[in-house]
């Protein structure tokens, strides 16, 4: 599907507001509010919109620890690759994780009640053995910024 500038500032806007009215939205990008909802409607049908939902801030519901693990793998091929990867699909405390280049093979991040709960983890993935050859662990302290990347916009357009 080729985007034009319409549909990158109708995502651009999206992204920072999902609960923009068509009539703001056809505004903002100075368009009808048909034309304009046609093309949402051919955004979310192409599944480029994923979805709308509110961003919810964990810290203010649920007090948890946020960990950061680098993990090295004994082996490197195909199947290492997939047990590990499906443990981590598995394993609801993981919210996030990384296959990555260079010196480690993956960056995963924990949410846990508290630090015990996060190692009781560790100890259940090495005892279920995934293949962890080494693992460094690095405890959140503070978030700094955490956002969604921006929309680049094609060059030349700066609206």
């Amino acid at each position: 599907m080729r985007l034009d500038s319409y549909d990158l500032k109708i995502l651009r806007i999206l992204q920072h507001n999902g609960r923009i009215t068509k009539s703001s939205l056809a505004e903002a990008i100075s368009l009808s509010v048909s034309p304009c909802w046609e093309r949402v409607k051919r955004l979310e049908e192409a599944g480029i919109i994923r979805g709308y939902g509110a961003q919810l801030n964990p810290e203010i519901l649920i007090k948890r620890a946020a960990v950061l693990v680098e993990i090295s793998l004994k082996q490197h091929n195909r199947e290492a690759f997939q047990r590990f990867e499906r443990a981590m699909q598995d394993c609801p405390e993981v919210t996030e994780c990384y296959a990555t280049g260079g010196g480690i093979d993956y960056i995963v991040k924990v949410m846990a009640r508290d630090i015990d709960q996060y190692q009781r983890l560790i100890d259940r993935w090495l005892m279920a053995d995934l293949g962890i050859e080494r693992y460094f662990t690095y405890i959140v302290t503070k978030t700094i910024k955490h956002s969604e990347p921006p929309l680049e916009l094609e060059s030349g357009d700066t609206d």
